[in-house]
């Protein structure tokens, strides 16, 4: 009769000899046959024996050279776990018949770790060392540890070493490091455009950057100042590339006055007759708007960095109408809502914005008081700090990002409604303020637009506004704009494109579901598809080149609910719903390149 006996040699029936008391388990299988007998360990254990033979220079047949440095090896272990090595040994190349093999293009700081690796698999990577390991593991086609490289450096890039990561990338092979270094750039375009590595570009490479479409910039006079100072770094070899150059900055996007007053003063702009032409075209198209058909061009599209982030949903209110301090992020590739770490503290209509890789969380009401205080959560890290607390206490308080500088505007303190706006500057930790509103605005709603500030809608505990009012940073005013086309407070707003959306709210008698758009160049709004569902306290943001619409209030109960918005289609659609928020949340998207 056959039999299957298997059994742990560590077991209690095994004897007690130092022989067989092994680390791992082995194992014995027997039928009327044949034993097989297999110890799990003989691998693992024979690579650091060999490394440690290698290290009193026995059986040793070959002699790595380079930069007059030797590493004596086996040519076997080379030849099992490097390619390269595999590659030269088993085809018969001359090499294999060496006793000592000049080896180029790697250091030999590179050459001995990943010789090291060879027989021990790992490799200790660190500022000094990655650079020239991740070239020799691409030499000698060690793509694991080619990749750990990489990720490594992604694991730093900075606005200040992102083009030299890309050219580095590029020259090795490496797509990773490459798409995602290119990805940082367009993402931090003005940031890159600061610094060292971006005024050494070469002339195609300059006018690839500034000519693609989805770079990321709060307006086209960041584009034009970095065109400028690349020019203006070696300006007797590079001013006669400026109209090539020009012609790629999106001109008619910018400010009359800033067409007028910095542009058109170049000296280098106003002695050419080529730039000269494209000031005017842009000028024409803000001041002959019955032209605009005839100069439409890429010139005149607003650039489209489409977001692809994580919606972050922070605080609101959940069923019961109690405040929250519960997070939450929607995964659009899984298409799936999963809870974050939560914040210090519970916030209902707070204010949020998001600077890079971080959520800023602003006042609010925790179910007893208005709040000052501020706390930022750090999507690297996964974690929650608390930051200097704004000047005054706020709930139903709009807030938003420019570059990277933070707005808030209006709100709520117990009392009244409030007009004064504050700016945090994260770099100092510290907040100014600024000048008032023109009124008094509580539940509206702020966005960044083209170098602008926008205070939309909102109330003063008499009326309820259908108003807007613009911000320039750059003189500390506020003007007003073109009104909603619907007097809307707690409503949702969010930037698409290149044109603003205000959408749902409440209008003193009925909770709306209907949605505007404000065109800047046309300097209008229009009405677009109404969503699904009513919503009051609507919170609305932009990723994937959709909006998403997010819980609110529909007259009888708080929703869980999201829509999304296809512009291209002009419909709304469901997704996924919400799993721990209802209305009142705070928005905003992260997207880490």
């Amino acid at each position: 009769m056959d039999w299957n006996i298997r059994y742990d040699m560590h077991s209690d029936n095994e004897c007690d000899s130092n022989e067989n008391a092994l680390t791992t388990r082995n194992v014995l299988e027997m039928n009327s046959e044949n034993l097989i007998f297999q110890q799990n360990d003989l691998f693992p254990s024979a690579f650091p024996l060999m490394a440690d033979i290698r290290r009193q220079g026995k059986l040793c047949d070959v002699v790595l050279k380079v930069e007059g440095q030797h590493f004596s090896a086996h040519k076997i272990v080379l030849a099992s776990t490097i390619p390269y090595f595999h590659a030269m040994f088993m085809n018969d190349m001359v090499e294999s018949r060496n006793k000592e093999i000049e080896i180029k293009c790697i250091d030999a700081t590179a050459l001995e770790a990943l010789v090291n690796f060879a027989y021990t698999g790992k490799v200790v990577l660190d500022k000094n060392n990655v650079q020239s390991i991740m070239i020799g593991a691409s030499y000698l086609q060690l793509n694991k540890v080619r990749d750990a490289c990489a990720n490594y450096l992604l694991q730093r890039i900075h606005p200040q070493n992102a083009l030299g990561f890309r050219h580095f990338a590029e020259s090795l092979g490496s797509s990773t490091l490459a798409e995602s270094a290119e990805k940082y750039i367009d993402w931090y375009f003005h940031e890159v455009s600061q610094h060292e590595e971006y005024l050494s570009l070469s002339l195609v490479e300059i006018k690839n950057l500034l000519g693609k479409n989805d770079l990321r910039v709060d307006n086209e006079e960041q584009v034009f100042e970095a065109c400028m100072r690349w020019v203006k770094h070696d300006i007797d070899n590079r001013k006669e590339f400026l109209p090539e150059l020009l012609s790629l900055v999106r001109l008619p996007l910018l400010s009359p006055l800033y067409i007028t007053d910095r542009v058109r003063n170049e000296e280098q702009i106003r002695y050419s007759i080529q730039c000269r032409d494209l000031v005017d075209e842009a000028l024409t198209f803000h001041l002959i708007p019955e032209r605009r058909a005839l100069i439409q061009s890429f010139r005149t599209e607003p650039r489209v960095c489409e977001v692809k982030g994580y919606i972050y949903v922070v605080g609101g209110l959940n069923r019961h109408g109690e405040s929250l301090s519960t997070v939450e992020y929607y995964d659009s590739k899984l298409e799936k809502w999963n809870l974050a770490p939560a914040m210090s503290m519970m916030r209902s209509r707070l204010g949020v914005a998001v600077i890079k890789h971080k959520l800023y969380a602003f006042g609010g009401y925790n179910g007893r008081d208005r709040l000052s205080s501020v706390e930022v959560y750090d999507a690297l890290q996964k974690k929650w700090s608390m930051v200097t607390p704004m000047i005054c206490k706020r709930s139903a308080l709009g807030a938003t990002a420019l570059a990277d500088i933070i707005y808030v505007c209006g709100g709520y303190d117990g009392v009244t409604s409030l007009n004064s706006v504050e700016r945090y500057h994260p770099s100092t930790n510290s907040w100014c303020s600024l000048a008032p509103m023109n009124k008094s605005r509580s539940a509206g709603a702020v966005i960044a637009c083209q170098g602008h500030i926008y205070a939309l809608g909102g109330h003063d505990g008499l009326s309820i506004f259908d108003s807007v009012e613009r911000y320039n940073p750059t003189t500390n005013t506020w003007i007003e704009a073109p009104p909603m086309l619907t007097k809307r407070c707690r409503l949702g707003v969010a930037m698409l494109g290149g044109k603003l959306y205000a959408c749902g709210g409440y209008d003193g008698s009925s909770f709306l579901q209907t949605v505007e758009m404000f065109d800047p160049r046309a300097n209008k709004w229009t009405y677009v598809a109404p969503m699904n569902a009513q919503r009051s306290r609507v919170a609305l943001t932009a990723n994937m080149g959709k909006l998403w619409a997010v819980g609110g209030y529909d007259g009888i109960s708080n929703l869980v609910t999201v829509e999304v918005y296809d512009p291209k289609l002009n419909e709304w659609k469901y997704a996924a719903d919400m799993i721990a928020h209802e209305g009142g949340v705070g928005l905003g998207v992260i997207s880490i390149p």
